[in-house]
């Protein structure tokens, strides 16, 4: 006798759920960056720069997964772009205890991180504008709860991974 299939089997809900989780989550903390940048005037450092990497090619893996996973194509289409997308997410964490590191000074950071001088204003614009550097990576622009940027980083992407990676190897049929 055969049974009755749910939505959930049907459609893969848990992966197609992870993957619009995932796409958000990597969406928002790429946006809440740019803001501090942006609205919030931190100038980021080259290790800012370089753990926005993983979630500039993140997003578009899940949002594939998303509608392969949405379009129902097989389900290791869209399980092999969630195990791609946790290990995009492992790799930002990495960036995250690296430049958490630096900032902490377990550990040098890279020799092209150093801090920047003044802007002379009174000479020539152009040329002061060459000489702007961005500012060190081992000085936290910001903490918040005793964790700097680089630190909320690692913990997010660490969440967004354990989200992909159990999507990805769990089964289709059960939600929980």
């Amino acid at each position: 006798m055969a049974r009755l299939v749910t939505f959930r089997e049907r459609t893969g809900f848990r992966q197609t759920l992870a993957a619009g989780l995932l796409a958000v989550g990597m969406a928002t903390t790429v946006g809440g960056a740019l803001l501090f940048q942006h609205v919030g005037g931190y100038m980021p450092c080259a290790l800012c720069l370089e753990q926005r990497t993983p979630y500039y090619i993140g997003i578009p893996i899940a949002l594939v997964a998303l509608a392969v996973s949405w379009l129902k194509a097989p389900a290791v289409a869209t399980r092999a772009l969630l195990l791609a997308v946790g290990l995009l997410m492992l790799w930002a964490a990495g960036l995250g205890v690296f430049h958490a590191g630096v900032e902490w000074g377990f550990w040098p950071g890279p020799a092209d991180c150093a801090a920047g001088g003044a802007i002379d204003l009174s000479g020539d614009l152009l040329s002061s504008m060459d000489a702007v550097r961005p500012p060190s990576c081992s000085e936290a622009a910001l903490r918040i709860l005793g964790l700097s940027l680089a630190g909320w980083n690692t913990l997010i992407a660490l969440a967004l991974a354990a989200l992909a990676l159990r999507s990805a190897l769990a089964r289709a049929d059960r939600f929980a």
